[in-house]
């Protein structure tokens, strides 16, 4: 069916091409030579009148007559001459035109194309992705072949600070806050490895108390680590974050992820597509998903589907990358992902301390820290919350109200 198909896109290709060329064929004369004939057949019209009306006599109608006759004839021998070597090169040329196309097409599809590649009935590759995802290296094997990531320009003052830290945890291992802190520092230097071993002892050390965010976050490590592969180790820590806490939109973005990375788009597309329809719409990790969920929607085999628009709600959004960073937000790895969340709400936290805003900015703030599960921050903001807007009741209402729905005010 295939060869047939690429046949027949062939001939209608060369009747397209061949089509002007032939109609250029049967309708081309050498135009200045049919005018000459034209021209000269009006004179010997004209020579005829002359002589009827007694312009010109006999013997000068003759004369002229004569002339006349002679260029004829050599005109006609010209066009008689030049109009099938003209013809023919049209032609010659169409052929040639013709079979370097077809040619070079045939030659590009042998050299890029699968020719010899079989027919994949659906079966066939559910099997190639289930066998995919059983051959997945380990975190040693892609760590070991991951390239080397880049690293990030920073101040030397910061560098000397990150390395007092590394002292710092070499004396106390045993330290959560220092683990927290190592962690998130060897990120954002580059050295993901280091990251993730810090992170890792930091899940050991809580042990079944380690919460979801953690767990997550240590999966994102493992996969920033790995060179953006989702190992079976980072698999297992996804699955332990998810079973704490179901809801958790990072994780879930991480498990359609996986599903995609081995051929599955058809089980990546009810996550993502939950995701993206849960809200709220202006949740980081909806960026990627709301940019690539309609080729996702066609390669799951539901083309129709129109993804949610984004509401309007009246409350500000919250601050983050432009419009560009977003539309490239899809390509961004794991780690660099939950670091660009982080880095908004960070960054939200930072100006409502200094320059102070509006009590929504203040509810969003503690909505995103809530979804981050970061509680006690979470809990430490709606305390200034209620110090700042306690005293008038319309302003501390919508600060109230995503406390509640964050579970602080129990």
């Amino acid at each position: 069916m295939f060869w047939l198909l690429c046949a027949l896109l062939t001939l209608v290709v060369a009747a397209a091409i061949a089509a002007p060329l032939m109609r250029a064929r049967d309708a081309d004369t050498p135009s200045a030579a049919s005018y000459d004939l034209r021209v000269y057949r009006d004179q010997l019209r004209e020579v005829e009148r002359d002589l009827e009306r007694g312009v010109i006599g006999e013997d000068e109608a003759g004369r002229l007559r004569n002339e006349i006759g002679r260029k004829v004839l050599e005109t006609d021998r010209k066009l008689t001459e030049a109009t099938p070597s003209r013809r023919g090169g049209k032609m010659a040329g169409a052929v040639v035109t013709l079979a370097v196309l077809l040619a070079g097409a045939v030659g590009l599809y042998l050299y890029q194309g699968a020719p010899d590649a079989p027919d994949l009935p659906l079966s066939t590759r559910i099997a190639n992705a289930e066998r995919a995802y059983d051959n997945r290296p380990n975190q040693a094997e892609a760590e070991a072949a991951a390239p080397e990531p880049d690293k990030p320009e920073v101040d030397q003052e910061y560098v000397t600070l990150v390395e007092q830290l590394r002292e710092a945890v070499a004396r106390t291992p045993d330290d959560p806050q220092g683990l927290t802190l190592l962690a998130t520092n060897e990120m954002r230097l580059g050295n993901m490895i280091a990251a993730r071993e810090a992170q890792q002892r930091l899940v050991e050390l809580r042990g079944d108390q380690a919460s979801a965010s953690e767990l997550m976050r240590l999966s994102a490590l493992m996969i920033e680590a790995a060179g953006g592969i989702i190992t079976p180790e980072a698999e297992e820590l996804l699955a332990r974050a998810l079973q704490k806490d179901r809801s958790l939109p990072q994780g879930r973005y991480l498990l359609g992820l996986l599903q995609l990375q081995n051929g599955r788009p058809d089980r990546a597309f009810p996550i993502w597509r939950q995701l993206l329809e849960e809200g709220p719409h202006d949740a980081p990790w909806n960026a990627p998903i709301r940019a690539s969920i309609r080729d996702l929607a066609w390669l799951a085999g539901q083309p129709d589907y129109v993804p949610p628009e984004p509401e309007t709600t009246g409350m500000p959004a919250l601050p983050g990358p432009d419009a560009d960073a977003m539309a490239d937000a899809e390509d961004m790895t794991a780690g660099e992902r939950q670091e660009m969340i982080e880095g908004m709400v960070a960054g939200l936290e930072s100006r409502l301390a200094t320059q102070g805003g509006s009590p929504e900015e203040w509810a969003r703030l503690i909505g995103s820290l809530a979804v981050l599960e970061q509680t006690e921050r979470a809990h430490a903001i709606w305390q200034e919350a209620q110090q700042r807007f306690g005293a008038t009741p319309e302003a501390i209402a919508p600060i109230q109200a995503a406390a509640e729905k964050a579970g602080l005010t129990q």
